[in-house]
């Protein structure tokens, strides 16, 4: 015993000396993350910087409140700078030299792709928070990626479903009779979410007057507004960056380009204050297909304790930014990280014994959050493998919003509603076609 004794009293002596406690000694493991966002470049601005705001609160929450499972969190962020050979360098670097248990985050849907194909190739887990390609998930059986984040295809579908809904009502005219047009950047993201517009439309009758891609970095995008004035749609169905966006709704302006409505799909037309920076009051009245801002969403249709969460997530955003608007690329990034950290993670530790990949992954297919126990609203259950689209929620689900005097309001699904949808544009509109 007394032998004993003095080998723990050694042992603990070697620690101290190493700068380490007898507390410090049997404590949990830390649980690294490699999160890896847009911090410089034109994607930062389109929301990915608001997006890795909004991760970086999830986490600082949860290991003010001592972590998950006793285990500190212990995020390394990482700047893709907005271009896809950096974002997977960056994921090489903290996989293979910074040993993090895991990848989260991700913007850029064409970063996304090749990311999500190298990490499962590698049976290395990541968790894709914002980036929204079907691509990224389609016909790939990913076994060790997941994403609670809505796809593309839904984009697609959800601005389509409101016009039809709206064609007559608003418009005046049968959907049959609806010329739509369908612009997009030509990667992954756009073409995924034109490829919904178009399939959406043609199927509810609309006519599809023109659908054309473009690169987002291009310098001039006046040979499409030229081919736009041509075609005389009634609304224009966008899915860009920035600074695209607002090169496009420059030219449209110097062209005389002008429509009834203009829906936007995320990404910088998520980004109000942008918006309104580039624009000034011809921001007002445009339209976002995105998952919701949470702060949008009438806390007593969530689960208990939801709506506290999100106030607290706007609070933080605001006292961090100084902005007034908290566009809903913060939500998204709060939200799935959450979902990762209160639901899976748990899980992995506790059922399955570790934050390995395969316990990670066994984990999230066992997650199963019934609508209304997030902060934005959707529920949570992954696809499982053999099925076309494993990996990703199959109970996410996108909003169409508008901004209308400078807020934000909810047009669609009616069942959220928060404002009657300001359709067609306003005569005092610059963009008006009425």
């Amino acid at each position: 015993m007394r032998r004993s004794v003095l080998r723990n009293r050694a042992l603990v002596a070697a620690l101290a000396a190493a700068g380490l406690s007898s507390a410090a000694f049997g404590q949990a493991k830390d649980v690294t993350i490699g999160v890896i966002y847009d911090y410089t470049g034109p994607f930062a601005a389109g929301g990915s910087q608001a997006a890795g705001i909004g991760t970086k609160i999830a986490i600082d929450m949860i290991n003010e409140r001592g972590g998950v499972e006793g285990r500190k969190i212990k995020a390394t962020y990482a700047d893709a700078q907005s271009k896809t050979e950096v974002a997977i360098n960056e994921m090489t670097r903290l996989l293979d030299q910074e040993k993090v248990d895991l990848i989260m985050g991700v913007f850029s849907s064409a970063q996304c792709v090749p990311m999500a194909q190298k990490a499962d190739a590698s049976k290395k887990f990541m968790w894709a928070d914002v980036c929204v390609a079907s691509a990224v998930f389609k016909d790939k059986n990913l076994h060790y990626v997941f994403r609670p984040q809505v796809h593309s295809d839904q984009f697609g579908q959800a601005s389509c479903t409101f016009l039809n809904e709206n064609s007559k009502a608003k418009l005046k005219k049968d959907p049959k009779d609806l010329k739509v047009a369908i612009i997009y950047e030509d990667g992954p993201y756009g073409t995924g979410v034109a490829a919904g517009n178009d399939e959406q439309c043609r199927k509810y009758g609309m006519q599809v007057v023109l659908k054309e891609g473009y690169a987002a970095t291009a310098p001039d995008l006046s040979s499409l507004v030229t081919k736009l004035r041509r075609a005389r749609p009634d609304v224009i169905l966008h899915t860009g960056y920035n600074p695209d966006i607002t090169l496009f709704w420059r030219q449209s302006r110097e062209q005389g380009l002008k429509w009834a409505a203009l829906i936007g799909h995320g990404a910088g037309y998520g980004q109000f204050d942008k918006l309104k920076e580039a624009l000034g009051k011809d921001a007002d009245y445009i339209y976002d297909v995105d998952p919701v801002a949470a702060q949008l969403l009438d806390a007593k249709t969530l689960a208990p304790g939801v709506g506290a969460l999100t106030q607290e997530m706007v609070k933080r955003y605001k006292a961090e930014t100084k902005a007034d608007q908290v566009p809903p690329h913060v939500s998204m990034g709060f939200n799935q990280t959450w979902i990762f950290l209160t639901d899976v993670l748990p899980r992995a530790i506790k059922k399955y014994g570790g934050t390995d990949p395969e316990a990670l992954r066994k984990a999230a297919l066992d997650a199963d959050i019934a609508e209304g126990g997030t902060i934005q609203g959707y529920g949570v259950k992954f696809f499982p493998p053999g099925n076309p689209m494993s990996g990703q929620n199959e109970r996410s689900s996108p909003v169409v919003m508008q901004y209308i005097g400078g807020e934000t309001k909810i047009v669609w699904p009616t069942k959220l509603r928060t404002a009657d949808p300001v359709l067609p544009l306003p005569k005092s509109n610059s963009y008006s076609n009425q």
